[in-house]
Order: C-alpha cells, then structure tokens, then sequence
C-alpha cells in the first residue's frame, strides 16, 4: 500500500473526533467539515513522517483553523454592526441538515448557543480542555498564550457558561420546575398540562415576523405552545432568571423570558429580534 493510502487511512480514523471538536468550536456542520478538509490538505502537504503523535496534530490544525475562522466570523460581525443590526450567527451551508440536527443534539442546544456568545480564544480553551481534556500546555500554543492565561480563558469561559448555580431553596429552582413542566407538555402536545401550568390571564408578546404581538388567556398561548411543539427549545438562563432558548440545530432563532407566581406562568416575552437577542446574557441551567 502506498504512503499516502496509509496516510489517508489513518487520517480517516482520526475524522470522528476532529469533526467532534470542530463542530463544537463552530456551531455548523459545514464549516466543521471544511476544517476537517483544511487539516487533511495541510497534512497531505506536510513530512509526515516527522510527525509523532499525528492525533494530537490534527487536532492541533483544526483548532487553529476553527480560530481563524471564529475570529473572521467576529470582525464580520463587527464590521456588519457598524454599518446595519447583524443577523445572528445562522449558517445556511450545512452540508446534512439530519446529521446537523443529531450532533446538535448530542452536545446541547442551549450549549452550542451559548458557546457561540464566547469570544474565540475562551471558546477555543474551554472546548479544548472541558471538553476534549487537553492540557493547557497543549492549548497555549494555539491561542498564543502561556499554559497560565489558557487556563484563565478558560475558567472566564466556563464562568460564563454555566452561570450562576441553583440551589434548592432558591427561586431559580421553582421557575426551573415550572418551565421544563411546560416544555415537557408543549412536546407532548398536552393541552391540558398546558392549561394548567398557565395563568388563566397570562399574556404572550412577540416581536417575531408574522407572529401576533400579543396573545392574552391560558388556552389561546396553550394551543400556540401545541402548535410549536418546542422540539428545538430548551430551558437556560436568561439574565439571570429561567428561561426557554429556541434554537434549531443549535442556531438561536428566539429566546422566550418566562414570568411565573406561585407555580403559574403570567407572561412570556418572544424575543427574536438579532439587535435584542445579542444583548441579552445567556448561560446554561447549573445542577
């Protein structure tokens, strides 16, 4: 067999894990996969018989790429918000939308969404060392930083993330029941459950295109909730109180902030307007 079939062929066993590790530095399937391509092209240029641990090198030119090519998705933010209110990060590319929609959902809608607030160096650190359990001396170089700064990027990174912790005495923990009960029953499509959990006089307002600004009573927001299902909602903090992220394929759509008394919900507010949701602070439930 020639040097590069078993070049490719090792290359190959290693394209699960890379892919892994893009996609989450990413958030899209498409730009993950060209990653992968990008690593494959340098190697099959490179002397790949001085390579010792040819792992931890590709893993090494992926997250280089997938930096690049956050901190090109930055400045075209940037340079978008300079001029008109940007639209957020939605990547239309996606070579499988299937595909896409599982590994979405193996690592967290809420989480990717969240990632996605990071900037690119605090997202490249904590991806790395939380998820992938690379050591910080291995990172630094990455991000051009000493072992001691990655470890701060990604400690800042991780603090974002998680947000603050519930315990159970506190509200946070209440509100938390009341929505994932209402998630639970908008998939079910238990009208009934719905009606229940809602104030008879609960009010939900929205700013999304061609959604009514406002819905008033318990059974008109119930038959809404039916209607949606909530297949690509899950419950996160949002400014600091419990709320619900919509994100289908891990691309934030809306962000819907709940208000609960005594176990009933009293007004939802949609938000899906991109100069409204990028000011908004978003962080993952704690245990």
């Amino acid at each position: 067999m020639e040097t590069q079939d078993i070049l490719a062929g090792q290359f190959e066993q290693n394209r699960p894990h890379l892919r892994a590790v893009a996609y989450r530095m990413l958030g899209s399937l498409a730009e993950a996969e060209d990653a992968v391509q990008e690593a494959w092209l340098r190697l099959s240029r490179s002397s790949a018989d001085a390579i010792e641990n040819l792992g931890g090198w590709l893993t090494t030119v992926v997250a280089r790429v997938c930096l690049d090519t956050l901190r090109s998705r930055k400045s075209r933010r940037e340079e978008s918000l300079a001029e008109q209110p940007a639209e957020p990060v939605i990547h239309k590319r996606a070579s499988d939308p299937e595909q896409e929609a599982v590994l979405a959902n193996s690592v967290g809608l809420a989480m990717l969404v969240i990632l996605d607030t990071l900037p690119p160096a605090e997202r490249l650190a904590f991806v790395l060392h939380d998820m992938f359990d690379l050591s910080f001396d291995e990172i630094a170089p990455i991000v051009d930083r000493t072992p001691t700064a990655a470890r701060q990027l990604a400690s800042r990174a991780r603090r974002r993330v998680q947000g603050k912790p519930i315990t159970p005495s506190s509200d946070l923990t209440r509100q938390r029941e009341v929505v994932d009960a209402f998630l639970a029953a908008a998939r079910a499509g238990d009208f009934s459950a719905l009606l229940n959990l809602l104030d008879p006089d609960a009010v939900l307002v929205s700013d999304a295109p061609g959604a009514a600004a406002e819905l008033r009573g318990a059974e008109v927001i119930a038959k809404r909730a039916v209607l949606g299902g909530a297949r690509a909602a899950q419950a996160a903090l949002v400014n600091g109180e419990v709320g619900v992220i919509v994100a289908p394929r891990g691309h934030l759509f809306m962000v819907i902030r709940v208000t609960s008394e005594n176990g009933k919900i009293t007004r939802m507010e949609a938000i899906a307007d991109p100069e409204r949701l990028r000011h908004l602070d978003l962080a993952l439930l704690g245990g």
